[in-house]
């Protein structure tokens, strides 16, 4: 993904650096949780590929405030990880990010998406191939629909990937949270051969391209 904002971010974006607005909105943030009111938050659900690579993409950024692994898009009541990896629920894997729209917003969250997974690919990130793995926006009201299109839109209009964007945007339908070993995949077992060469080169990634976003230690 080349450098710079899309288009589309210049109705959702100040003038300010990032870091300088965001510090300002933390401000803002803080403030009104010292009053008892606590910062209203928004939901995004975004599928990528293999939901640990999502996961720990997001959770890095400043303004998510929680991420959760689970399972949208399919025909069956509470799948187990089992029946979605046969491709035959119709789910696909996903996550749920919670996040502050005063410090990181929808378009921006989205922005960081299509840079931690390939958008162009069918049906498959890498290795991993299958129908769960495909590249998918559910969006929760027309807003968030608008603003995907956008932003998708605004990815092609300045030729960010050689091929089409294949990524769906769809209604969401029912989020049915992935069993707990799978939550916190990556921060909780780094060192396993998948997380090495498939999660990790994508947080890299991000971090890098991402730094004035990522959160700061403490």
């Amino acid at each position: 993904m080349a450098g710079g904002l899309p288009v589309a971010r210049a109705k959702y974006a100040t003038k300010l650096p990032f870091r300088s607005r965001l510090e300002s909105n933390r401000t803002v943030s803080a403030t009104a949780a010292s009053k008892g009111n606590m910062a209203e938050t928004e939901t995004a659900v975004l599928g990528g590929g293999c939901f640990w690579c999502v996961e720990a993409a997001l959770q890095q950024l400043e303004g998510v405030r929680k991420v959760e692994s689970g399972y949208m898009g399919g025909k069956r009541e509470r799948p187990s990880y089992e029946q979605v990896c046969t491709g035959a629920t119709g789910h696909a894997e996903v996550v749920r990010a919670e996040f502050d729209p005063m410090m990181i917003s929808y378009a921006e969250l989205l922005e960081v998406f299509f840079t931690a997974h390939d958008p162009t690919t069918l049906n498959r990130q890498g290795n991993d191939v299958g129908t769960q793995y495909r590249s998918v926006i559910f969006y929760l009201n027309e807003r968030q629909r608008k603003v995907a299109e956008e932003v998708i839109a605004a990815l092609v209009a300045r030729h960010v990937f050689d091929k089409p964007i294949v990524t769906t945007i769809e209604p969401a339908g029912s989020f049915w949270r992935a069993e707990e070993y799978h939550q916190n995949y990556f921060a909780n077992n780094s060192h396993q051969p998948y997380c090495l060469f498939a999660v990790a080169p994508k947080v890299a990634k991000v971090r890098a391209k991402y730094a004035d976003r990522v959160k700061r230690p403490g």
